[in-house]
This record gives C-alpha cells, structure tokens and sequence, in this order.
C-alpha cells in the first residue's frame, strides 16, 4: 500500500505543469536578456564564470530581472554547492547552518556560494555576522537587493562585495521572452499589434511580471487575437514599481524638485504624477514645492512660496482628488517662475563667517542698556536711529570691530524676476552707506 501510494504521488509530482516563468528559467547566462552589460564574455559577472574564479557580489536592481536566475547559474557553471534563504525569512540561526555545511563542503573540496534574497532586509548585526567567512572565503556571497546598498548595506560588507546594477527590462529583452513562450507553448500569443504593446508596457520592466500576465492570457483562451481594451478587461492594472519609504521615494523625489529648479513644467508635473500614481502621501510633494519656491525661486519671485503655501492649504481643506488641481497650479508656478537662489547662498556664506566667527563679541553700541551698570560698560552708547537720518538710514556698521575691513556682501541679488528691483535697493543702499551721513 505504501509503495503503491510512493508510486501515485511521484507520478502525479511528473504530471503537475510548470509555471511558465519556470520552464522558461534559463541555464546559461547567454540566455539571460537584458543584462549584456554584465554577462557578455567581456562583462564582469560573464568573465568571472569564463575563469571560474569566483568573489562575492551583490545584485542591484528591481524585481523580475534575474537575480535569482544568474546566481543559479554562476553556481552551476562552477559546481558549486548553491544555498538560497531569503532574508525575511532567516536569521543568524540559519547563517551557522550554511556555514557548518560550507565547512564540510569545503573538506570534500567543494564550494559553497550562498544567495540570500532580499539581503537589504538583514539588519545590521546579521549582515556583520557574515564577514568573516566571506572574508575567509568559506562562503561565496551572492546578495540580491532591489534598494541602493550604499544605504541598505554595512560599509564593510560592500567593501567585499562588488557591485552590480542589473536594469528593468526593456522591449527589446520582453520580446525575446515572449518568443520563448511563444516557441515553449507552440503557438503566438492571441494579441494584436496594439495589445502586444501594452503588455509591454504593462510589464514596467519585470520580465517574472510579464510571463504571469502571458500566462493569464493563455488562460483566457482565445479563439481570436485580444485587442487592447480586451487585454485590459483581462489584466488589472499593475500599481507602478514604487517605494515610499526608501529609495525609490528618494530617486523620483529628485527628480521632481530638480524638474521645478530646471524649469521644465511638463517634467515637473510627470514625476509628481509618477509619485502620486505610486501612491505617494501629496503633504510630501508640497513640502518639496515649498523647499524649491524659496531655495530655487527665492526672491526672484515671491509670490512663488506664498502660491504653494496657498495651493497647501487649499489642499488640506479640499482633499483628494479634487486637490490636484491646487497641486497643479502650485507646481506650474514653482516650475515657470525665474528662478535665484541668491538668498539662500548668501544664508550659507553668513552661516560660514559666523562658524568662524561664533565667540567674536557685538559692537556695543548696538546693544541695549536695561542696566545702570551696562550703560556705565559703554552699551547702547553711540547708537544712531536711523529714522533720525534721510531715507532712515544712518549707515552705521551692524558687524563686529574686528570684521568690519571684511567685504561682507553676501547678498548678491540677480537680474531675474523681482531681484531686479532687488539689486536697485541694494545698490541704492549701498551708494548711501559709502556716503557716511553724519
């Protein structure tokens, strides 16, 4: 009875089909697409298994673009015993195993490369527990991560560990998958042109996506080619690739502020769709708008912060959707306004001097006497009210004594915008100052 029941399980584990995904997993790393640059016999990965001398690295990029793949592959082409764990799932407990098991690998002459997935998610204490035997070379390091390792990763362990960015598929490499799955399945994908396209682009470069949507549609069963609204009857819109707490948040953040500081609206507005698509919190994107009105726009326009601060409110008391509208207007100003950070360099010079400066005493004769004791130490004496003086300007220093043979303009307005009006003040002031009225 039992061998019976051993014998109707094995055959049914033989009958179970593959997912699509798996059938297609490449061997060799020539059949790995969109990643040339790395595995091309003159890139690094693909040298390294050309030589069979392996070192530790770390995978970078986003999900469904043959991580896990290539680090079955190197581990195959040089006989390596291959360990997988997932970061989420394992801890410390788990490292001593593979490394029991290395030790004894290694006795038999036998390596061990060890891929841990998602090995952002390992915090500080697990990642130090494995640099001393990637450092020994127990164990071959192959880390797969989707957020920047510069943030994510020990500086040690990146210190031995190279690098390697993997990019999001493009069409060139989808199209060759879907010619996979067109030769494995034995017949073309009941798409049209426009249909094909938008799977494509539904993808978002995810080439795991991407064969699970080529699945849904085999499943469907059509007699006839789906057209693109047919496709999008079938297929539910994927939310876009985006973290909001790391660093994909931080990357379209970039680039958003630095669309609104290069005057580029209709790149402005993109990215904070993008954001918002993703899912992003608005507070976050009128918070950047306020940081560039003032650093980017400054005073060459200030209605620009007052329209953001404006357009905040509004949205605070409207709410979503309708507050995109206030979003919109805000970041078309923001982006079109001429733009000076004249103010805010000159902040940072003055932060600069007064870090140099920051035991040099006031002048005295700026300081108020409250005191019989301070007006007989010489405060306030000498003080001129400048509205005692034509145009209210006495042109008295406010500087230190032991400054004052310092050039210290650091405002230097530009011919932009309203610091136009701006520079004639300063230069009108500055005309009066050299005056020296009595």
């Amino acid at each position: 009875m039992n061998a019976v029941s051993e014998v109707r399980v094995s055959l049914f584990d033989r009958e179970m089909p593959r997912p699509l995904a798996e059938a297609l997993r490449p061997n060799t790393l020539s059949e790995v697409v969109g990643q040339d640059h790395l595995l091309a016999d003159d890139g690094p990965i693909g040298r390294m298994a050309k030589s069979g001398v392996l070192s530790s690295f770390i995978l970078w990029g986003p999900p469904g673009v043959g991580k896990t793949t290539i680090a079955r592959i190197v581990a195959a082409d040089a006989q390596a015993q291959f360990v997988q764990l997932s970061a989420v799932m394992s801890g410390v407990a788990d490292l001593r195993k593979v490394f029991e098991e290395a030790k004894k690998e290694r006795t038999l002459g036998r390596q061990t490369i060890l891929f841990i997935d998602e090995l952002h998610r390992f915090n500080r204490s697990t990642q130090d527990a494995l640099l001393p035997h990637v450092e020994s070379g127990l164990i071959i390091l192959v880390g797969a991560t989707t957020e920047n390792p510069s943030f994510s990763l020990v500086g040690a362990l990146l210190s031995r560990a190279r690098v390697f960015t993997l990019n999001p598929l493009g069409k060139e490499a989808l199209s060759r998958l879907l010619e996979r799955a067109e030769a494995h399945i034995g017949k073309p994908l009941p798409l049209d042109d426009e249909a094909k396209e938008s799977l494509f682009d539904l993808a978002d470069g995810d080439g795991r996506y991407f064969i699970g949507m080529v699945e849904e549609v085999l499943r469907a069963g059509a007699g006839q080619p789906l057209s693109r609204s047919d496709l999008a009857s079938l297929l539910q819109k994927r939310m876009p690739l985006y973290d909001k707490a790391n660093d994909g948040h931080y990357n379209l953040l970039s680039c958003f502020h630095k669309s609104l500081r290069g005057s580029d609206v209709n790149a402005a507005l993109y990215w904070a769709a993008r954001m918002i698509e993703g899912g992003e919190d608005p507070n976050v994107l009128f918070r950047r708008l306020a940081c560039a009105a003032s650093e980017d726009v400054g005073l060459a326009d200030p209605q620009a912060l007052q329209q953001v601060i404006t357009a905040w409110e509004a949205f605070e008391r409207i709410g979503w959707p309708e507050a995109r509208l206030f979003m919109a207007q805000a970041i078309v100003y923001v982006a079109t306004a001429p733009k000076s950070n004249a103010a805010y360099r000159a902040f940072d010079a003055a932060t600069a001097l007064a870090r140099q400066t920051g035991s040099v005493p006031p002048p005295k004769n700026i300081l108020n006497a409250p005191t019989k004791l301070m007006k007989e130490l010489g405060y306030h004496e000498g003080y001129k009210y400048d509205h005692d003086y034509p145009d209210a300007f006495s042109g008295q220093s406010f500087f230190p004594a032991e400054l004052s043979d310092q050039n210290l303009e650091f405002y230097q307005p530009n011919e932009r915008g309203f610091e136009r009006e701006l520079s004639k003040r300063v230069q009108f002031w500055s005309r009066r100052k050299s005056q020296k009225p009595e």
